[in-house]
């Protein structure tokens, strides 16, 4: 899993790239289609309340930087 403790360091660019990344993740996870990420996939290891955790402190740090 990478580490995203510090969001502050990511660019707004990787930012909305991760956001929409957990929103496609979380939609597989609600369809039941979801199929394991690959190790070099931003988030491997994630289940999906973590993908819900991390998608708000993500929201957050969007709105922190408009």
């Amino acid at each position: 899993m990478k580490d995203y403790k510090d969001l502050k360091v990511l660019t707004d660019k990787k930012l909305r790239t991760l956001r929409n990344n957990l929103n496609n993740r979380l939609e597989s996870f609600k369809t039941g289609s979801a199929k394991a990420v690959p190790p070099s996939h931003m988030l491997h290891g994630l289940e999906e309340g973590q993908c819900k955790e991390l998608l708000v402190r993500v929201g957050q740090e969007l709105k922190t930087r408009a």
